[in-house]
């Protein structure tokens, strides 16, 4: 039987599954036609489980409190159990949500592999394809790229692969995501350079004091000290302000979704903002959140979401083992300032500090060191830090067209990434095929009316879309 170690930073997402906050991500592909059932089953058998071990396998505890888990086949593997189909009562958003509602608080069953692919018939004329797979496996990133290999590029068929770079949104792609990791690597460059010369010390002091002494070098230590000390007192300072939607979570979850927003519209309103799509976004977030706060009768304040930062480069194939690699930074929403253009600008301001500071880094580091102190420290330090955040934003720069599985054309796509602690509130921003997809999934007990984040987050891009238009 084949076995291999669980890496530790697996290992965290494996042990921080809680009955109200699981450690899944979630998939929804909302498809025009039908959807041939075989071509399906036999796509997964082979582009995903020939391909990745990890979807044989279940993950096995260690007998010790000092061990580490491990993956292993499944030793009654029946792909029926993972893959199965449903029928809708009604083909609206409302019978498809409930159908979400009754399976995403579901743990898995850790004695077989720890994912399900459900094929939904009789949704508004077409169908939908909904995933889940647990966090243990791999980054979100990681698994868009695998569900996508599951995709081809027309109705008939063909060669299925790991979409790489080529498929993803390139006007999206950059500034959002790898913008991030450009400028944490700058960050890395020049740190590395001052301390290359600092270790010249032992080699002769004297013979390397002046490319010590370079005023660049010696200006980028300083900046990079300065910057990791503001990082170091954001992750260990923020606090998490009372909210309307923030709270203790309970079981039960919600996903719902805006209709589509046409990605050019949302790119006129970022050129007349002098901003990006990512700003655009994150400012109706915030504005949306205000709305809510005010119409539940509380006072609108900045509170932190956390964005799951890409550092695999999408340039390469996915390793046969995937495993998660990414980073986690802290955004403070601008939730408080008035105006929609003011937001932008805020937001803007926000994310360009961290696009240049060493939080990227940081946190991915942190995040590995955490993943080798064991399930007790694992909890406490996930917990102190997922306190400072009322839940998880993502961004992911799909394909520019559209896709078809197993026959049926694509016509949507949302994922949901997990909360971890006491975080409420799950926001995907998924641009896809000349549009952006926006979706929310919240906790019941403390968001009981999500459709109201839906309707204010609608109506935050419609003003930005007036005023842009009238400038």
């Amino acid at each position: 039987m084949s076995r291999r170690l669980i890496g530790p930073v697996d290992t965290i997402w494996l042990n921080m599954d809680r009955p109200n906050n699981l450690m899944v991500i979630d998939t929804v592909m909302l498809l025009h036609g039908e959807v041939d059932w075989d071509r399906l089953v036999e796509g997964a058998q082979e582009r995903m489980l020939a391909r990745y071990p990890v979807f044989r396998q279940r993950p096995v505890m260690p007998r010790s409190p000092i061990g580490l888990p491990h993956w292993e086949d499944d030793p009654d593997f029946d792909l029926g159990r993972h893959i199965r189909r449903a029928r809708l009562a009604r083909g609206d958003d409302a019978a498809l949500q409930d159908y979400l509602a009754e399976h995403i608080s579901r743990p898995f069953d850790r004695s077989h592999p720890l994912w399900e692919i459900h094929l939904i018939d009789g949704y508004d004329g077409g169908a939908v394809v909904f995933s889940r797979l647990h966090h243990a496996l791999a980054d979100g990133i990681a698994l868009a790229r695998v569900l996508l290999s599951l995709t081809d590029a027309t109705p008939e068929g063909g060669p299925g692969g790991d979409p790489g770079e080529a498929w993803f949104e390139e006007e999206v792609h950059p500034p959002e995501e790898l913008g991030l990791v450009d400028g944490a690597v700058r960050v890395a460059e020049a740190a590395a350079s001052a301390a290359s010369a600092a270790a010249a010390y032992g080699t002769g002091i004297l013979r390397h004091l002046p490319q010590l002494l370079r005023p660049r070098i010696v200006s980028d230590a300083f900046s990079q000290a300065e910057k990791t000390v503001a990082v170091a007192d954001k992750l260990l300072l923020t606090g998490r302000p009372r909210a309307p939607y923030a709270g203790t979570p309970g079981v039960r979850k919600r996903e719902v979704w805006c209709e589509p927003f046409p990605l050019d519209d949302v790119k006129s309103v970022g050129h007349a903002a002098g901003a990006t799509v990512n700003d655009v976004m994150i400012a109706a977030l915030a504005g949306a959140l205000a709305t809510y706060t005010r119409e539940h009768g509380g006072q609108p304040r900045d509170h932190c979401t956390m964005v799951p930062v890409n550092v695999r480069p999408l340039d390469r194939p996915l390793p046969r083992y995937l495993g998660n690699r990414f980073a986690l930074v802290l955004l403070e929403l601008p939730v408080s300032v008035e105006g929609p253009f003011a937001r932008i600008a805020e937001a803007k301001r926000r994310m360009d500090i961290i696009k240049y500071s060493p939080e990227v880094m940081l946190t991915f580091g942190l995040i590995k060191a955490i993943g080798r102190t064991g399930p007790a420290l694992e909890r406490f330090f996930v917990n102190f830090f997922a306190a400072k955040a009322i839940g998880v934003t993502t961004n992911v720069p799909g394909p520019r067209t559209h896709r078809y599985l197993a026959g049926a054309r694509i016509d949507r796509i949302l994922a949901w990434g997990p909360e971890s602690g006491d975080q409420t509130l799950g926001v995907c921003i998924f641009t896809y095929a000349g549009a952006v997809h926006v979706g929310f999934k919240t906790d019941v007990a403390t968001i009981p009316d999500p459709d109201r984040l839906v309707e204010a987050f609608e109506a935050e891009i419609t003003a930005l879309r007036g005023f842009a238009h009238a400038g």
